[in-house]
C-alpha cells in the first residue's frame, strides 16, 4: 500500500479497471487515518466523471458511511443515489449473461450455466471484481434503503436485494474454494509443509511478516502469477465444502490445511471473505423465528466459520501469521473492523465466538498503523469499557473526538460512549452533559438522548428541567422500516410514567445504566461504594432496606416463580399508605432488580473485566451472591403486583440465571433461561398483561445466547 498518491492512468480503460486498486487503497488509508476530506478529494480528482469501477464505488461507500452517521434524510438520499450509481458502474463491468436460449441450455450443460463456478471461472479478473463490487454496492444500497424508507414494502424489497448479494458471495466463495483445492492437489509439497506448520503448537509469536503477495501489479493480468504462494493464514478447512458452507464437525471429515492459490489476488480474496464472513455472522445472530424463515431459502449461518473467514484477511488465525501491509487485500481493514465490532460491541448480546483477547491483538496492530485513526480509537475505548475500565475508555473517547474535526458526526459516537462510561462510574452529572450534547446535535435517536439527559436530571433532583425534557420524548420517536425502535419505545414509556407520577421516577439513571450495560462494565468499587448505596436510598423511601441488612429480611412462606422466596424486607400490610400508592410495587421490584444486578457483579465480575490489584471490596463473593439471590427472589414474589414495568420480572429471571451459572448451578440457570423463553406470563396470570413487554426481543437474543454459552461451558 503506497504512502503517497499513486498515479491514475488516463484515459480510463475498463479492461484495466483493476489498476485503480492501489489508488483506492491509498484513499482508504487516508480515511482510516482520520483524513476524510483528503480521501474524498482524492477519489473525486481521480475519477471526476465517476466511471471507474473502484473509485466510483469507493466514493459511494464513503457517502454511505456519512449517511448512516448523520441519519438525516438528505444525507441518506445522497448516499442512496451514489450507491445506485455504483451499482450501474459495476453492472457495466460485469460479464454479460447469455441469451435466453443459452441460459436454458445451462440447466443441461453446466459449462453454459450463468451461475456457479463454471460461470465465475469463465470471467476475466475485471469481471470477477465487478461481480464482487456489484454485490457490495447492492448491500450498501439495501442497508440505506431500509433505514431511509420507513415502510414494510421497501423493507421487503431491500431484503430481496440482500438475498441476491448473499447468492453472489456464495458463488464467488465456491469458486475460490475450487481453485484453492486444485492448487493444493497440484502442489503436494506445499500441503505437506503446511500440515507440519499446523501441527506445531502456536508459539504466541503473532507479528512475523508475511512475504508480500504483490498488490500493486496490474490485476488485469492476475492469472499470470507464478511460483509458490506466500505463507497465508493457516486454518484447517474441509476440502469437500465450499466457502459458503461451514466445515463439518464430524470426526470423519477429511480436512487439510488451507492453501491459497496465487492466481487469486488478495484484494478479491479479502472482499469475498468480508462478504461471506459477515453473511455468516448476521445469519447466526438472527432470532429463531426469523432464522427459520431464512433457512427456507437455503441460507444458514455458522458463526465460527464466519469469524474464521474475516480473520483470514489479516492472518489472525491461531497458527497464522499476521498479513503485513505489503501483502494485504484492500478490504483487510474493513474485515478487521468487523471483527472488532463483533467482539467488542455485539458481545453485549451474544457469547459464542466472542474473544476479547483476539480483539485486543487486532486493535493493537491497527493502532500502530493508524495511531490517529478515529475508528480504532473508538475500538480502544470500547475495549477498555469491556474490561471494566470506564475511566480509561473516557481517555480514548476524548482522543477520538480530537483526532478529526472533518466529520462532526463521528464525535457523536464518542459522546454516546462517554455518556455510558460516565454512568458506569456513577458520574451522573457528567453523563447528563454528554446526553445534552447528543440531544443538541446528533440525529440517530433524539428520543433516547433526551430521555438520557432527563433521567440524569431527575436522579440529581432537578425535576423542573427534567419535566420539560420528558414531555418532548414521545414526539421525538422515529421508525425504521415502519417499525418503532425498541429502546425508543422503552424510554417513551418511562417518560410517560414520570409525568403520570407527578414528576417522579425511581432510579432512572441506574436503570438506564443497566439497559446500556454500564453496570456490567462498572468497577466493583463503584458498584459497591456508590451504586448499591443509591439503591439503598431508594429502598429507604419505599420503607425497605438493602438485602445485605439481614435484620430487615424475613422469610416468606409464599412462593415466587420457583417456589419459596426470601421476602424483600417488609411484607404486604406493614405500611398501607405506601403500598396504596400507584406504582409502588413497580418501584419495589425495580429497586430489588437493580440491587440484585449490582450484587451479582460484585460477586462475579464480567469474565472480561481486568480487576485492579489494589481493589478493596468490603464484601465476600459468597455474601454478595446471597444478597443478589435475595433481591431477585423478592422480585419474583412481588412480580404479580406490577402494574406497568412487566419487563423487570423477565430480566430478573435472566440475571438470576446468570448468577446461578456463575455459581456452578447449570441446571438451575437453564431453568431460569427456559422460563424467559417459554412465552408464559411470569409475573401475572394469562390475562394480566397485554402485548409484549419492553425490550423483549433483545432479552430473547441474550437468553438464547446464554443457553448456548452454558452448553459450551463459557462464563456468563
Amino acid at each position: 500500500m503506497p504512502d503517497s498518491p499513486p498515479p491514475v492512468n488516463n484515459p480510463y480503460d475498463p479492461t484495466k479497471a483493476l489498476d485503480d486498486i492501489p489508488g483506492l487503497h491509498f484513499a482508504l488509508h487516508e480515511f482510516l487515518q482520520s483524513r476524510m476530506h483528503e480521501s474524498e478529494r482524492f477519489c473525486e480528482q481521480s475519477d471526476p466523471e465517476k466511471q471507474r469501477l473502484y473509485f466510483a464505488t469507493g466514493f459511494g461507500l464513503i457517502q454511505c458511511v456519512k449517511g448512516l452517521m448523520s441519519f438525516e434524510d438528505k444525507d441518506l438520499l445522497a448516499a442512496i443515489n451514489h450507491t445506485k450509481h455504483g451499482i450501474a458502474v459495476a453492472s457495466a463491468h460485469r460479464k454479460r449473461p447469455g441469451s435466453l436460449a443459452g441460459r436454458l441450455a445451462g440447466y443441461i450443460v453446466p459449462s453454459l450455466s450463468t451461475s456457479g463456478t463454471e460461470w465465475i471461472a469463465g470471467m476475466t479478473p475485471v469481471e470477477r471484481h465487478a461481480e464482487l463490487v456489484y454485490a457490495e454496492s447492492l448491500y450498501q444500497k439495501s442497508l440505506l434503503g431500509i433505514v431511509y424508507s420507513g415502510d414494510w414494502l421497501a423493507f421487503i424489497r431491500e431484503v430481496l436485494n440482500m438475498r441476491t448479494t448473499i447468492s453472489i458471495y456464495r458463488q464467488l466463495g465456491k469458486w475460490i474454494e475450487t481453485v484453492d483445492a486444485a492448487y493444493a492437489i497440484a502442489h503436494p509439497e506445499l500441503l505437506a509443509a503446511a500440515s507440519t506448520l499446523n501441527s506445531t503448537p502456536d508459539s504466541g509469536v503473532e507479528s512475523e511478516e508475511t512475504p508480500p503477495q504483490s498488490s500493486t501489479t496490474s490485476f488485469a493480468s492476475a492469472n499470470s502469477f507464478s511460483g509458490a504462494p506466500p505463507p497465508f493464514p493457516s486454518l484447517k478447512h474441509t476440502s469437500t465444502h465450499d466457502l459458503n458452507s461451514p466445515p463439518s464437525n464430524s470426526p470423519s471429515s477429511s480436512t487439510h490445511p488451507y492453501i491459497p492459490s496465487p492466481c487469486i489476488d488478495p484484494h478479491f480474496r479479502s472482499g469475498v471473505y468480508l462478504g461471506l464472513g459477515m453473511s455468516h455472522l448476521v445469519l447466526s445472530m438472527m432470532p429463531g423465528k426469523l432464522l427459520a424463515l431464512v433457512e427456507l431459502f437455503g441460507y444458514k449461518g455458522d458463526r465460527k466459520f464466519g469469524l474464521e473467514l474475516l480473520e483470514r484477511a489479516g492472518g489472525w488465525g491461531a497458527n497464522g501469521r499476521v498479513v503485513e501491509r505489503e501483502a494485504e487485500g484492500v478490504r483487510r481493514a474493513i474485515c478487521d473492523m468487523s471483527l472488532l465490532i463483533f467482539h467488542l460491541v455485539l458481545s453485549a448480546f451474544t457469547f459464542e465466538g466472542v474473544d476479547v483477547r483476539k480483539a485486543a491483538r487486532v486493535l493493537e496492530w491497527n493502532l500502530k498503523r493508524y495511531p490517529n485513526g478515529v475508528f480504532f480509537l473508538f475500538g480502544a475505548g470500547r475495549l477498555a469499557l469491556v474490561r471494566s475500565q470506564p475511566s480509561k475508555a473516557l481517555t480514548y473517547y476524548a482522543r477520538a473526538a480530537q483526532a478529526q474535526t472533518q466529520y462532526r458526526n463521528l464525535h457523536h459516537i464518542s459522546w454516546w460512549e462517554s455518556a455510558v462510561a460516565c454512568l458506569g462510574l456513577w458520574r451522573v452529572a457528567e453523563s447528563r452533559s454528554w446526553w445534552g450534547k447528543l440531544g443538541g446535535e446528533a440525529t440517530w435517536s433524539k428520543a433516547t438522548y433526551t430521555y438520557g439527559e432527563a433521567a440524569c436530571l431527575a436522579t440529581l433532583g432537578e425535576h423542573a428541567e427534567a419535566k420539560k425534557l420528558m414531555e418532548r420524548v414521545q414526539g421525538l420517536r422515529q421508525k425504521i422500516a415502519g417499525k418503532s425502535i425498541p429502546v425508543e419505545k422503552f424510554v417513551a414509556r418511562k417518560a410517560r410514567k414520570y409525568l403520570a407520577q407527578s414528576d417522579t421516577l425511581l432510579l432512572p439513571a441506574l436503570e438506564l445504566a443497566y439497559v446500556f450495560h454500564a453496570i456490567a462494565h462498572a468497577p466493583r468499587e463503584v458498584i459497591a461504594g456508590e451504586m448499591i448505596p443509591a439503591v439503598g436510598g431508594a429502598l429507604g423511601e419505599l420503607g425497605l432496606v438493602l438485602s445485605s441488612e439481614g435484620d430487615g429480611l424475613v422469610s416468606s412462606g409464599s412462593g415466587g416463580s420457583e417456589g419459596g422466596a426470601i421476602a424483600n424486607g417488609v411484607k404486604k400490610g406493614k405500611d398501607k399508605k405506601l403500598e396504596s400508592r400507584s406504582g409502588y410495587w413497580d418501584d419495589v421490584c425495580l429497586a430489588r432488580f437493580l440491587e440484585g444486578v449490582c450484587w451479582r457483579f460484585v460477586a462475579y465480575p464480567d469474565p472480561d473485566a481486568e480487576l485492579e490489584p489494589d481493589e478493596k471490596i468490603p464484601y465476600s463473593p459468597e455474601n454478595a451472591r446471597t444478597y443478589s439471590e435475595r433481591a431477585f427472589r423478592a422480585v419474583f414474589e412481588h412480580g404479580p403486583d406490577i402494574e406497568l414495568d412487566h419487563y423487570i420480572v423477565y430480566y430478573a429471571h435472566f440475571e438470576y440465571g446468570r448468577l446461578l451459572a456463575r455459581s456452578g448451578n447449570k441446571d438451575g440457570a437453564k431453568t431460569q433461561f427456559n422460563l424467559v423463553l417459554s412465552g408464559k406470563p411470569l409475573e401475572v396470570n394469562a390475562a394480566g398483561r397485554k402485548g409484549k413487554y419492553s425490550l423483549e426481543n433483545a432479552l430473547h437474543v441474550r437468553t438464547n445466547a446464554a443457553l448456548e454459552a452454558l452448553d459450551q461451558n463459557r462464563l456468563l
